[in-house]
């Protein structure tokens, strides 16, 4: 069997950035899965046209503040959506997060582990999202 702690000592980095991927994957699947993808893309798209709108109003504070009262409505509608798959994974990755902080304190990288897990993350997750097909 594998000693998990060990491999993470020797190789720390690499450990992050597998762990990153892990992660960013695990979240992409659940998003799929679980969001609504075309009521998310119907949402965006009006968000879309309603600040295209807002930029040609902008000498009409009244049309804005109409115009900005249903954008906020869909940003609730968005967020409406988006809290399902977010709280489907925030307790696996609060354990996980806990678990490493933990096993990297040790490593040579103790101090600067997390910079490269959000920079990990953040390239595979945009990975993810465009092979998901996720908005």
């Amino acid at each position: 069997m594998i000693d998990i702690s060990s491999l993470v000592m020797s190789h720390s980095r690499i450990a992050i950035i597998v762990l990153a991927l892990l992660i960013s994957f695990f979240i992409s699947l659940v998003n799929y899965f679980i969001l609504d993808k075309e009521k998310m893309k119907e949402i965006r798209e009006k968000q879309k046209k309603l600040q295209e709108e807002m930029n040609n109003h902008k000498d009409n504070p009244q049309k804005l503040m109409e115009l900005q009262k249903e954008m906020f409505s869909h940003m609730g509608e968005t967020m409406k959506h988006s809290l399902k798959p977010m709280l489907i994974t925030f307790i696996p990755l609060i354990v996980v997060f806990s678990f490493m902080r933990n096993l990297m304190s040790t490593t040579d990288i103790a101090s600067t582990w997390i910079w490269y897990y959000i920079g990990s993350s953040l390239v595979s997750s945009l990975i993810f999202r465009k092979l998901f097909k996720l908005p």
